[in-house]
This record gives structure tokens, C-alpha cells and sequence, in this order.
């Protein structure tokens, strides 16, 4: 998947260093519920993790031929519904706020709606607003209130749930 900025592809061995850059960053993965990175052995793991599924994205800034974040697209959490998934996305700090993970967000709503998926939710923290404005930025509906235990930050938090349907975006984007 590819973007004006922004090239989507599976993460490869080489990402390493970069995606210690961002997982190191605090705050930004405390904003999606795992504790940041403090060690590249951590990062390591990871890697090896993101490498394992085809539905986790790095981000890649075209100029600059970099791994900004990733996005994945995740597996019904709720009913396990196959024609649902869930979004999660982070972005190093130093992109954030360019309208980048608009355009990914955008992307990756038009591939998956094109492979037949008919819904999908996308969630954030309650006092995560940048997340929170993106998601609503992108087109998802409000949908409900809820809770996320993060067992590495060992704290529960209030997020909103939002969704967004084939049809919706169909309605919305007509010839994508």
C-alpha cells in the first residue's frame, strides 16, 4: 500500500533501529497500552513479533526511506467476526501532527473495505485527544464507551470505541 508520502509494507530485519526509535519514545506507546521500549533487545523481540504478521504494516517515509510507526489491522476481539477488524496505530513523535497517519489511516480503510472486510473499530484512550481527533477525522462513528487493561502498564483505562462500515465509506469515497 502506498500513499503520497508513505510506502505500507511488512516489517523486515533492517527496520530494527528505527522501530527502537519510536517504541523508545515516551509516551508513545503508553498512548496505546504497553509501556515503551528500554532496551533494543525489546525492540528485537518485537521485530521478530511484527515480522509474523502479514496484517501489521511499518510505516515508511518515502523521503527519507524511514519506519516512522506501524499500523496493524487486527482480528475481531469482541465476536471474532471474520468480516470485522480492529485498528491500532502509533507514530514517532517527530511526524506526528504532518497529517501522515491521515493518509495511512485513509489507505488502510480503502484496502481492507476493497478485500471484502465490512466493518471496522477503531479504539483510544478517553484522554488520548490526538488519537481521538485522527479517528474522528478519518470518518468512524462514535459507537460506545468501554475498557482496556493493559497488563505491562498494569492500569485500566476508559476509551471510546468507534466504528466504520463498508457501506459507510462506499458512500463516502464512491470508486474506491
Amino acid at each position: 500500500m502506498e500513499t503520497e508520502r508513505i510506502l505500507l509494507r511488512n516489517f523486515q530485519t533492517s527496520d530494527l533501529m528505527d522501530l527502537y526509535e519510536y517504541c523508545s519514545q515516551d509516551g508513545v506507546g503508553e498512548a496505546a497500552g504497553w509501556r515503551h521500549h528500554t532496551s533494543l533487545s525489546q525492540s528485537q523481540k518485537t521485530l521478530q513479533d511484527f515480522m509474523r504478521n502479514n496484517d501489521l504494516f511499518a510505516i515508511v517515509h518515502k523521503a527519507d526511506r524511514k519506519v516512522i510507526g506501524h499500523i496493524g489491522i487486527y482480528p475481531d476481539t469482541e465476536e471474532n467476526r471474520a468480516d470485522t477488524k480492529e485498528l491500532g496505530f502509533v507514530l514517532n513523535r517527530g511526524y506526528q501532527k504532518q497529517g501522515i497517519m491521515t493518509e495511512v489511516v485513509n489507505e488502510v480503510l480503502r484496502e481492507f473495505f476493497s478485500r471484502g472486510i465490512q466493518t471496522i473499530y477503531a479504539c483510544c484512550f478517553q484522554e488520548n485527544l490526538p488519537s481521538k481527533n485522527l479517528i474522528e477525522k478519518c470518518g468512524f462513528e462514535f459507537d460506545r464507551e468501554g475498557t482496556y487493561y493493559s497488563s505491562t502498564l498494569i492500569k485500566t483505562f476508559l476509551s471510546f470505541e468507534y466504528v466504520y462500515t463498508r457501506e459507510r465509506w462506499e458512500s463516502q469515497h464512491p470508486g474506491h
